[in-house]
């Protein structure tokens, strides 16, 4: 085996160990009704930012686990400029977290599954490569790709199932 061997080696390793611990935040937004998306940000190997979905705990349309981490990792490193950070992400960030890490600076996306609908770093658009912007991201795809899905089908799978449950009861609107 070679240096360049052993530097993708090493490159694989890491990731799949930071993305266990995105997959381990995702659960957390499971458990809390969300849909499980977990996010880490890493900086000269420690985490400087880790969240998951909130959009349903904090009724929220923004609180995405991306926006939380970059929230985290910006105010652990006093500033906004996040160069040297890469994230690890258990799906395809969405247009509005591909912007962000576009915005922030980000030096490299790694991610576990597509997101054919929603997907802005390579699936449906892709933002974080986009050459009109002043920044790109260097993006590695498919880091456990078939544990992120997995936790994301089982996830819908008991919404749809509960879903036949939620029509028979009447729910209250606050407004």
């Amino acid at each position: 085996m070679n240096n360049r061997d052993n530097k993708s080696l090493l490159i694989k390793s890491t990731d799949e160990r930071f993305m266990r611990i995105a997959i381990d935040a995702a659960q957390i937004a499971e458990e809390n009704g969300d849909v499980p998306i977990g996010a880490v940000i890493v900086y000269k190997n420690q985490i400087i930012g880790k969240a998951y979905n909130q959009r349903e705990q904090l009724k929220d349309p923004t609180a995405h686990a991306e926006i939380i981490a970059l929230t985290q990792a910006a105010e652990a490193l006093q500033t906004w400029r996040l160069n040297g950070c890469t994230m690890y992400v258990t799906l395809e960030p969405c247009p509005m977290c591909a912007g962000a890490l576009v915005l922030s600076r980000m030096d490299r996306l790694v991610f576990g599954c597509d997101d054919p609908k929603a997907g802005a770093c390579g699936s449906l658009y892709d933002i974080v490569r986009d050459g009109r912007l002043n920044h790109r991201l260097e993006v590695t795809t498919g880091v456990l790709a078939e544990q992120c899905s997995k936790l994301l089908q089982n996830f819908f799978r008991k919404k749809r199932y509960n879903k036949t449950d939620l029509k028979n009861n009447s729910v209250d609107f606050p407004f």
